[in-house]
């Protein structure tokens, strides 16, 4: 359509197409009412008529505790929460030692490295002044040195003597450290409701925290949590994973309703182990760390290096709260509408199955679908004397009519009307008594069945007026009355035009002429397929132009143009 200034005043809508049918009635309200209690189930379990908010939290974690140990070497320690917390994990993570390798009494001097970090040597030639590597306790010195009795590696300037223990204790020595608590307090807050909340409910009293203790069951909002209790509801076993460490995850998630009475904000606690445990077998498992104490003795620094295996916990904080929102439940609404499309989608087609007759289901797409071909394209309709039904081809250039293969085939249509009117006017008289007369051709082209038909060099007049040998319609004593009767077609042309003058000449002949094209289409097409150009057979054509004809002897043939009226005639 071109766009014009005056197409903004325009209004398109769809066409529809209403069917009565109870049966397909009552299938719709069904399908609709199913449709519509969806929408409503997600609309309120998901709060899709909600605005929604994510959280910004911070977390600070206290950890309560004391352990009792006895170290080789070393003796009774006692571990508080400054010995076993480590040194800071990060944001939003605390670390707890659980079990330690202790090397005492170490200074700075040169000692022979510990293989396999250490090269084996023979002379002082295989080492290299000043020469470290990543695995290295210390800077090579040059000089090579008895490691122990069966072989050498090279000196090194480090803290000595070099820790040598790589297997932890087993069982775990700070073990009991199960039983230590941790106070998590979490903040949290969603900017844009301007909503603040902590973990540490409102009607939790001091008397309160003092004495409680998380129990998904019994307490499940208290902010205290034990140690092991953290590890069982991971799935894991404290005693195991003690001794070589590893990593839990804390997840407190916030699902929030702010909607006046069915306000809700309560956080919901997790635990999950985050470290693989399996796959890391042979690849560093666990988690261990080491740290110093530094000590003075008879004026030499000392320090005892502790490696530490150890569980982190990480809090990680999810939520989202939800407020009604009028904009929010319209973009909803909207967006669920299109839904009710798959009622016509299912509809249409169960129709198209074998529920529903052939004529049924012809007859509904016709009223529902209608085929508007390409200009560039030319359809025609073509109709057999032996054959009930209308086909519609595509023009085709090279190959004759007659040999073209339908596209679609169609059952026949009468005009009523126009058969009232012939009635009509074959009842008052308008009849003759000439004979039906035969007329064969004596150079029938190869593509005519009936004898009738004359050579032509144009494809899409090369058609007869059967599909196989037999009787040709120019025969037929109907034809004679309802194609080429003088009085029958004088009396279509004044029911026409009343005021029309038919006076003898070309003119005269010409309007004749097209009248019995016009009667032949409509008697043998009656209502052509829509958007199709009927095609008159080449015998009877000729035998239309024999009795009306022009006085010069020339015709223009078939313009293969669109028609969209059954009495529009493609021949002159």
């Amino acid at each position: 359509m071109p766009c014009k200034l005056l197409n903004l005043c325009e209004y398109e809508t769809h066409k529809l197409v209403r069917i009565q049918s109870a049966r397909l009635g009552s299938l719709k309200w069904t399908f609709n009412g199913v449709i519509l209690m969806f929408i409503c189930i997600v609309m309120f379990w998901n709060k899709e008529y909600q605005e929604h908010d994510y959280v910004v939290s911070s977390v600070t974690a206290k950890v309560k505790g004391v352990a009792m140990t006895s170290l080789p070497d070393v003796g009774d320690i006692v571990w508080d929460v400054v010995d076993y917390s480590g040194p800071s994990q990060g944001k939003n993570s605390f670390f707890v030692v659980t079990n330690v390798i202790v090397t005492k009494n170490q200074r700075q001097g040169k000692c022979p490295e510990v293989p396999p970090y250490g090269k084996v040597c023979w002379t002082d030639k295989d080492c290299v002044k000043g020469f470290w590597e990543q695995n290295s306790h210390g800077v090579q010195t040059g000089a090579c040195v008895k490691f122990d009795v069966k072989q050498k590696t090279c000196e090194v300037s480090t803290w000595c003597p070099i820790e040598t223990k790589k297997t932890p204790p087993k069982p775990a020595l700070l073990a009991s450290a199960e039983n230590f608590t941790v106070l998590i307090k979490n903040n949290i807050r969603f900017p844009n409701f301007n909503f603040i909340r902590r973990n540490i409910l409102p009607e939790m009293t001091d008397s309160y925290l003092k004495h409680c203790q998380f129990n998904r069951r019994t307490d499940p909002w208290c902010p205290i949590f034990r140690l092991g209790d953290i590890v069982q509801e991971a799935r894991e076993n404290f005693s195991e994973m003690a001794v070589e460490g590893g990593v839990i995850g804390i997840q407190i998630k916030w699902d929030c309703n702010l909607d006046g009475f069915l306000r809700n904000c309560l956080p919901k606690y997790s635990f999950r182990r985050l470290d693989e445990k399996e796959s890391n077998r042979t690849l560093s498992p666990g988690l261990n760390l080491r740290f110093a104490r530094y000590q003075t003795e008879k004026g030499v620094g000392e320090r005892t290096l502790f490696k530490a295996f150890g569980i982190r916990f990480d809090v990680m904080v999810f939520g989202k709260a939800g407020k009604f929102s009028i904009i929010q439940l319209i973009i909803y609404i909207g967006s669920t509408l299109s839904y009710y499309a798959l009622t016509t989608l299912f509809i249409d087609w169960l129709i198209g199955t074998s529920c529903f007759s052939k004529e049924a289901r012809q007859n509904y797409s016709e009223k529902k679908v209608e085929s508007v071909q390409d200009r560039q394209q030319c359809i025609l309709c073509v109709s057999f004397v032996d054959e009930n039904h209308i086909r519609v081809v595509k023009r085709s250039h090279r190959k004759s009519l007659q040999q073209v293969k339908p596209m679609s085939v169609h059952p026949f249509k009468d005009d009523i009307r126009h058969l009232s009117a012939m009635a009509g006017v074959l009842q008052k008289g308008h009849s003759i008594d000439k004979q039906p007369q035969a007329l064969p051709r004596p150079s029938c082209p190869a593509w005519c069945l009936c004898g009738c038909c004359l050579p032509s060099t144009h494809p899409q007049e090369q058609l007869c007026c059967r599909m196989s040998r037999g009787r040709c319609i120019t025969t037929s004593s109907l034809f004679e009355q309802l194609v080429l009767s003088r009085p029958l077609l004088e009396a279509v042309l004044l029911y026409r035009e009343p005021l029309c003058e038919l006076t003898e000449g070309e003119q005269w002949t010409t309007a004749m002429r097209h009248c019995a094209y016009n009667q032949y289409i409509t008697w043998r097409f009656g209502a052509p397929p829509r958007e199709s150009l009927p095609v008159i057979p080449s015998c009877s054509v000729w035998r239309i132009r024999e009795e009306y004809s022009s006085q010069d002897g020339e015709y223009t043939g078939m313009r293969p143009r669109r028609t969209t009226s059954p009495q529009s005639s493609p021949n002159t």
